[in-house]
């Protein structure tokens, strides 16, 4: 497997920021105010997710300071852009902790910048609730407070989807796989898994490629898998890449019978008005969140983000709240803010409630569970697997048709 540039500045970054010195924040204050920090892309390249993270940890803190706050304290964000660099998440979180000396930290948006950003907390002994952190390079550098607040990690993300698959009828199951995807610690992962379980059913791939964060146009990459032959796309996307690829798919009038996209479907109401609801109809995600699901405080949350930001609220804004209700969880778990060791422990030791249902995590802060497999249908966006929480009861072929 290639090096790619994305790992190569992950891998600098990382050793960067474990060489910064820092100092632990002054949670012992006696201010009536407990401030969390945190780092986001809210302009570059990850933007879209940023902000919604931003809305997600907005409405979190208004709902938890409306019921008391924590500890009996007002709930303070402060939240610095990173601009999706890695160099300036790095600076930021040092800042947040040396010189704004908030008491909490929150992850930013992106396995790419909080690989990088999780290394200061660490270096810092304090949690770092990470609410997009899926890349398993996150959990393999022995960091004991990490916390991903998610169900999976990436090379998981895709499982149920792939198995599903792999256990149709041999007349339903697609013969030829195409596997594009971002240059990207998570992107990367999550269709590298999917693959092994394909592979494995004996679907045969016959495109896998990566492309980098600048590519817009996709017209090579299309007429290379239709070319290919390939009967299902398993695409590594973010959000305009998956965008952008099904506008090719037109161009080029390709019409898999299965397309998968891993990250882009769940932006909600910004993918559905960029692709069009026809061209979104019954393209499969796997997500961590449901508007619809019956979990903890989701159904105030949604009310709560309608009224907010006038829509319903896409995955990364339920991912930043979820974060904040497993960090809310563990500071009133061990009653004090004043040792982040204890926070990590009781977190270990623990399952927590969450919008995005109940989490626990195995001793590198890797999550246990298992992610949603969602599919856009006549405009909304249904889980359809597993069966036992799917909120429809059927699942379709890309733009129609029962599978």
């Amino acid at each position: 497997m290639r090096i790619t540039t994305a790992f190569r500045a992950v891998a600098a970054a990382a050793a960067v920021a474990l060489t910064v010195a820092g100092c632990s924040a002054d949670s012992g204050s006696d201010d009536d105010t407990i401030r969390i920090g945190a780092s986001l892309p809210l302009t570059g390249e990850f933007s879209q997710g940023g902000l919604d993270t931003q809305h997600g940890y907005e409405t979190w803190v208004e709902m938890t300071n409306e019921a008391g706050g924590l500890l009996g304290k007002k709930v303070e964000i402060v939240v610095k852009d990173d601009a999706t660099q890695q160099e300036t998440a790095v600076s930021n979180y040092n800042n947040l902790i040396a010189q704004d000396k908030v008491n909490l930290v929150l992850g930013s948006q992106s396995s790419l910048l909080n690989i990088p950003a999780s290394a200061i907390a660490e270096k810092n002994k304090m949690l770092f609730v990470c609410p997009s952190c899926g890349s398993p390079d996150m959990f393999n550098r022995g960091f004991s407070y990490i916390f991903f607040s998610q169900q999976a990690v990436a090379t998981d993300q895709a499982k149920v989807f792939a198995n599903w698959i792999a256990q149709l009828p041999p007349e339903q199951r697609p013969k030829t796989a195409a596997y594009p995807t971002l240059d990207d610690p998570f992107a990367g992962p999550v269709v590298e898994g999917a693959e092994k379980i394909l592979s494995a059913a004996g679907i045969r791939t016959v495109y896998k490629d990566q492309y980098p964060a600048t590519t817009k146009n996709f017209d090579s990459v299309v007429n290379a898998m239709r070319d290919a032959g390939a009967e299902i796309v398993v695409q590594g996307a973010q959000f305009e890449d998956g965008v952008n690829m099904i506008r090719s798919m037109n161009r080029a009038n390709y019409q898999p019978a299965i397309l998968y996209q891993s990250s882009s479907p769940t932006y909600g109401q910004q993918y559905l008005d960029a692709v069009g609801p026809d061209n979104a109809e019954g393209v499969f995600f796997s997500s961590s969140y449901s508007p619809l699901s019956d979990t903890k405080q989701n159904a105030e949350f949604v009310k709560r983000f309608q009224e907010k930001f006038g829509q319903s609220p896409p995955e990364d804004a339920a991912d930043g709240f979820a974060a904040g209700q497993v960090l809310a969880a563990a500071v009133n778990g061990v009653g004090s803010i004043d040792d982040q060791s204890a926070l990590a422990d009781w977190l270990h030791n623990n399952s927590v409630d969450t919008l995005l249902g109940t989490l626990s995590w195995n001793s590198d802060g890797s999550p246990k569970g298992d992610f949603l497999v969602g599919q856009w249908q006549a405009g909304v966006s249904q889980i359809v697997l597993p069966a036992d929480v799917a909120t429809s009861d059927k699942i379709m072929r890309w733009r129609g048709g029962a599978i």
